[in-house]
Formats: structure tokens, sequence, C-alpha cells
């Protein structure tokens, strides 16, 4: 286990000097307006230079269990955090638990729940994994377009450089046109992967203001350029299709339907998202609510659970039971963290990171969270000493704010921390998330001894 952690810390340690172009964008909580996007990065023109921190030393000390629990019940007792805190961290190397407050309580984890997903989807799939969407024949002159889940398609040009618009509709278009040529042919989508409500109960109000209806085809995660999300991503996805196909010379009649795709049908082209690693990574950078939704969805469908909201609950909790982490207390009523009916305890959350450290497969999930003061959703959360050497998924709920990750202490000692409090007055998501800032800047820099 040592060997393994460290060589994971060197990963991500080795990387918080660069903001990635792909966490430019702010996560669907925050309120930080989007910047432009950043011109291409040149092309290196050297060796890479060597990490700016070296690899941990496994003989750091273990900091002291009793001074970092007395942090812990001090951030608990800050008014700021509303009197009732789950607070558990861990060593990153033994996995011995140093702080335990609260911590097999559940509470409303607000989007750190998505680390739940994240880590049932690349064990279910794999991290290189990949989600096809593809054009297939059908009946009639009918060319059925077949979602397998990607919803960071593109209706422009590819770009095989970032997460969203890895796989484009006019890359498909383009290699379905040649068997179409000279043919009139009609344009389906087939979403039939998922199941079910495209909207988890309970959602409502502003929770659609941040979340697209749950389908497994899309553009741009079903994000309207005119604003908000689009009333059904899936036959907006399906249009852009037709539109491309007629670019080819292709020529399409009529209005966009649905359809399943004959199970005998040729494929007329496929085109392929990013690695699952890099979809997961993404997802938790900048807390993408429905692509959070979607993963646990395809969990759902790997293990045979109906593709609903309840299965997808269902199978992930089941994958993280599988992995040997203890789910007692965990309810999911979504898998996004819109809604309070959420129930994770904070040492589940730890937990799964844990694992996720462990274990190659899983490690998307740990590479993913963003640095504080540098990428996603930490971008504008610098806390202080512990900037660029925390990583952690942030959550925030009008009552509720969370805090899951990982810090190197002082003495380069790798910890695993998950705070949760979920018990605030209207208006004061602000003051307990700065305390709990702070919090974690203590930890940063305690020499517990």
């Amino acid at each position: 286990m040592t060997a393994a952690v460290t060589t994971l810390l060197l990963l991500l340690v080795g990387g918080y000097g660069a903001a990635d172009a792909a966490d430019l964008v702010p996560g669907v909580l925050t309120t930080r307006p989007p910047v432009p996007e950043p011109a291409p990065f040149p092309e290196p023109t050297a060796a890479p230079a060597a990490p700016l921190v070296p690899g941990l030393d496994p003989q750091a000390q273990v900091p002291s269990a009793q001074r970092l629990t007395e942090l812990s019940e001090a951030l608990v007792a800050d008014e700021r955090t509303g009197g009732d805190v789950g607070v558990v961290v861990e060593d990153a190397l033994t996995g011995e638990v140093l702080v335990d407050v609260g911590g097999s309580r559940p509470r409303t984890p607000a989007s750190s729940v998505k680390l739940l997903g994240a880590v049932a989807a690349l064990d279910a799939l794999g991290p290189g994994h990949v989600l096809r969407t593809t054009a297939v024949a059908g009946e009639g002159g009918q060319v059925v377009l077949v979602g397998g889940g990607d919803i960071l398609l593109t209706d422009g040009e590819a770009n095989p450089r970032d997460v969203v618009g890895r796989a484009s509709l006019r890359d498909l278009a383009a290699q379905a046109a040649p068997a179409l040529a000279g043919q009139e042919v009609s344009v389906a989508v087939d979403d039939s992967l998922f199941t079910g409500p495209l909207y988890a109960p309970g959602w409502g109000g502003i929770d659609l203001d941040f979340v697209m209806p749950v389908q497994p085809l899309a553009v741009r995660a079903g994000v309207d350029p005119s604003g908000g999300y689009r009333e059904d991503p899936a036959l907006a996805a399906g249009a852009a299709f037709a539109d491309a196909l007629r670019a080819e010379g292709v020529e399409v009649r009529g209005e966009v339907v649905r359809a399943v795709a004959p199970a005998d049908g040729q494929e007329l082209g496929a085109v392929e998202s990013a690695p699952l690693r890099d979809v997961v990574a993404h997802t938790l950078a900048v807390s993408e609510n429905s692509v959070a939704e979607v993963l646990s969805r395809l969990v759902a469908v790997a293990d045979g659970e109906e593709a609903t909201f309840a299965g997808a609950a269902r199978a992930v909790v089941d994958r993280l039971a599988g992995l040997g982490i203890d789910t007692d207390g965990v309810t999911l009523a979504d898998t996004s963290g819109l809604l309070v009916e959420n129930q994770v305890p904070a040492h589940v959350l730890a937990d799964v990171l844990t694992t996720a450290m462990e274990r190659p497969e899983l490690r998307g999930a740990v590479t993913g969270v963003p640095a504080a003061g540098l990428e996603g959703t930490l971008r504008s959360r610098p806390m202080g000493p512990a900037a660029g050497v925390l990583r952690a998924k942030t959550g925030t709920l009008t009552t509720a704010v969370s805090l899951t990750g990982l810090v190197q202490d002082v003495r380069g000692r790798l910890l695993v921390f998950a705070v949760v409090a979920d018990e605030l007055e209207l208006g004061g998501v602000g003051p307990a998330r700065a305390a709990i800032d702070e919090w974690a800047a203590e930890v940063t820099t305690c020499a517990c001894g």
C-alpha cells in the first residue's frame, strides 16, 4: 500500500503547479462567472521539469490524533458551522482513523456524494472505458442515433484534447453519409438505455437550473446556448445530427422522432467519448451534476439493475459494499447531491476516497478532485497554506457544506479527510465554508507531534 500511495502522490503533487484548461469552467454550484476559453497549449519543446515536491516519505511522522481531534472539535464548536458537524481524518498510508467526531451519523453530503458514483462507475466499467454514440440503419430509410451515455458530445468540431466535445456529431454524420448517398432518410433517436422519470423525485424549482433531464444522449450536457437546459436533450442531439447529415449532402426529411434501433441494424458510424477516468475527473473538478447522474445510471446498466434513479442508487451502494466499504447509513435520493434527502456518514466519504487511492483502477476519482486555489470548484478557495497541497471535492447546498479530500501536512504525511456540516441556517453557507477552510489550513500547518 505504501508504494502505491506514494506513486499516486507523485502524480498528484507534481501537477499542482499548473491549472488544467478543462477546469477553467466553474462548477454548477459556484457563483464564479465563466472565463474565456484558453488558447491551445503549445507543443512541448523540452523534457518536463522534475516535480516541484518530492514523493512522500513513508517514514514521515503520523500526526497526533489528540491534537487533530482538538482542532476538529473546535470546528464543531464554531458557531459558523451550526454546532453539528461530522469530521473524519484518516492516515492515507495505513488507513488508521485519527479523528472521528460524529463520523458515523448520516448527514447531507451535498456534491461530495458525487465521489460515490464516480468510484462505482470506475469499478463497474473500468478507467479506460469509452462511451460510444452510434448511427444505425433503421427501417424504411430511417437513421437512428443511439445514445450510449456520452452527454458531452459536440455539434461542432471535435476537440481531441478535451473531455467536453471529444466526440462530434459532425464526425458521426461524415462517417454515415457515404452509405446514405442518393437516399432520402429520416432521423430518429434511441435513448432507451435509461428508463424511468427524467427528474429525481424531489427535484424542482432551483434544482432544475443545475441539471438536465437525465438521458443517455445530449450535446454539451444538455445546456441550451440561450440559457438553462434543453427540455429534451436527446431530441435536440438528434436534430443536430440531422443538420450534420444535411451538411454532408444527405437529404433528410421530416421531424426527429424516437425509435429503438434494430438489434441487427447496420452500424453506419460511431464516435467515442474520452476515457471514463477523464470523464470522472471532469465531473468531480467542476461538480457536473448531469454527468454524475449519467455515470450512476451506467453502473445500473452494467450491473443489471433498472436504469432509473432508484436502480442507480442501489447499484452504486452495492458496488461500494463490494469494495469493502461499510455503507450502513447511506441513503441516496440522487447521485449528484442536489437533494437534502441524501444521507451519507462522513466516514463513508473518507473510506471511499481511501479505497480509490489503494486501487489503481479507481484513482481517477482521486486525481479528479481539484486543488485548492488552482482548479475547478476550489479555484477561488486558496485556503492559505493549504493552497496546492490540498485536493478535495466540494459540496454546497443552501443548508449544507461538505469537503472531502486529501492533504499533506507540514511533516509530509498524507491525510484523507471528510467534513460535513448540514444543519446550517439560510445564509450560513459562506461562513461555514470559511470555517472549514480555516480548519483545513490548520491541519496542513499543524506540527501535531
